[in-house]
């Protein structure tokens, strides 16, 4: 059974373009438009995997983290901000989040897939 991964960005092309690279590796995808319509996608299921950007409407991924994190069903959930923030003080503020991993956009997408597969297999 394929890993499921949930994307999560407000921009639709960035979703399309991640949710391809990781279908063509074998993963089963989900997404969600911003953190508040991920939360509510997540609430009656779990996923291996979420892949979140940083700056969104409703709610941004630092949000998002905080709010899976403190959910016991989602507590152990593997997260990655893929982002055009690159700046030290975001990474720690994600880091300290709960983001296992930090990808700046562009980005690579055997680089995203390669780091997925360390985290998730």
């Amino acid at each position: 059974m394929a890993k499921s991964i949930m994307i999560v960005d407000d921009a639709a092309s960035m979703r399309g373009l991640v949710a391809m690279s990781l279908k063509n590796a074998g993963y089963d995808v989900t997404q969600a438009s911003d953190g508040k319509d991920a939360v509510t996608q997540l609430s009656g299921k779990k996923v291996d995997l979420v892949v979140t950007d940083l700056n969104m409407p409703n709610m941004n991924g630092i949000d998002l983290i905080k709010n899976l994190k403190a959910n016991p069903k989602h507590k152990f959930t593997p997260i990655i901000m893929l982002t055009t923030e690159s700046e030290d003080s975001k990474k720690q503020e994600g880091q300290r989040a709960g983001a296992k991993a930090w990808i700046v956009k562009p980005f690579k997408p055997e680089t995203l897939v390669g780091v997925v597969k360390k985290i998730i297999g």
